[in-house]
């Protein structure tokens, strides 16, 4: 298969990626790329094999799976430059899930038992294998909605498995928080002065000061979803000009999300453009200080058929319609970990990092 027969972008990112390689490896990567591309069935290296016609010579493109690992910073620089013509300049929308990858076999390196997000019919709680912190940024595609293009993939080791890898392959235990931490502060020096605002999506489980902080310090806007339990605060009283000391952050009164759920007045009708659909939503919005936020944050609570929803923005002056879609968006990443589940075989390098970025242009 030809890449004169591929769209142009699509073509010229794979001719873009090969430059950072070797001349020998440079000629094989846009093929095993087309073979990402068309595979189907099991993600794994054998299927990408299939498709491009890999056949006797597929020791070479074995190790060239490992250069490419070697060379993930410069390739994922091009992917980042790759994805930003499909991105609005007006505010850039980011991503960020965990997503679990069922792997067996004595040659897998940093498995173990993570909980399952979506039990079979079984009802299977636990599943064995890897789970990726995965980082994408959310774009808008005229015929088919929000897209989730992956930027970057980070393997999660629980700290009782770490003790199992090679002691010349150990590497520092990180948590999920502090793994999407640093995907921020990495892809922050390529969207610098790129985009009008940076706004970040995430899930309740990164709804926590390890994350939010961090996030707050890249200068990114933080959309998440509140537990309803959250111990918010009022606003602080404006500091008077005779008090000694800086203004006060947070409030002394506290809110309580499930009185101001079960409280029949407050709520309102909005308009808003969720998977591809303009839909009304019936909710509540207000201001609120957050210890983990470091500050104020806008709280909208969701009336929905099962119940209610509480989500958050760092970004006060955001309106209930940026939250919500924000928030709906998020659901494309999690199609994408299903659609394209990363492949991790026992690597030589004790960081485990993959891009996957060209398998959904």
């Amino acid at each position: 298969m030809l890449l004169s027969r591929l769209p142009a972008l699509v073509a010229s990112t794979f001719l873009h990626l090969a430059h950072w390689l070797d001349r020998r490896s440079a000629a094989r990567l846009p093929v095993l790329l087309l073979g990402i591309l068309f595979a189907s069935g099991r993600r794994t290296v054998t299927s990408w094999f299939r498709p491009a016609g890999i056949k006797d010579d597929f020791r070479p493109n074995y190790a060239l799976v490992c250069a490419v690992g070697q060379q993930f910073d410069h390739l994922a620089i091009s992917m980042v430059l790759a994805v930003k013509p499909l991105l609005s300049p007006q505010r850039l929308l980011l991503g960020i899930d965990d997503t679990p990858t069922a792997r067996y076999g004595p040659e897998v390196e940093g498995a173990g038992i993570h909980h399952n997000p979506s039990p079979g019919p079984a009802g299977e709680k636990y599943v064995y294998g890897h789970n990726w912190v995965v980082l994408a940024a959310l774009g808008q595609h005229q015929d088919c909605g929000t897209l989730a293009l992956p930027l970057q993939a980070q393997l999660y080791i629980r700290q009782t498995d770490l003790d199992e890898l090679a002691p010349d392959r150990r590497r520092p235990f990180h948590t999920k928080l502090e793994l999407a931490a640093q995907q921020l502060h990495w892809v922050k020096p390529w969207v610098d002065g790129q985009f009008g605002e940076r706004w970040v999506v995430v899930d309740g489980g990164y709804s926590k000061k390890p994350f939010l902080t961090p996030a707050r310090q890249a200068g990114f806007i933080v959309v998440g979803r509140l537990r309803k339990d959250a111990a918010l605060w009022s606003l602080p009283w404006p500091k008077k000009p005779s008090q000694p000391g800086p203004a006060a952050t947070y409030g002394k009164e506290r809110y309580s999300l499930v009185k101001r759920a079960a409280h029949a007045q407050g709520w309102q009708q909005v308009d808003c453009v969720q998977y591809g659909e303009t839909v009304t939503k019936t909710i509540k919005t207000f201001l609120a200080t957050w210890h983990p936020a470091g500050g104020v944050i806008r709280v909208v609570l969701v009336k929905e058929d099962h119940g209610w929803i509480p989500f958050f923005c760092t970004k006060p002056e955001a309106t209930a319609q940026q939250v919500l879609e924000a928030a709906a968006d998020r659901n494309a990443l999690e199609q994408m970990n299903k659609e394209c589940a990363c492949t991790c075989k026992a690597y030589p390098s004790p960081w485990l990092r993959i891009n996957v970025s060209t398998s959904m242009l």
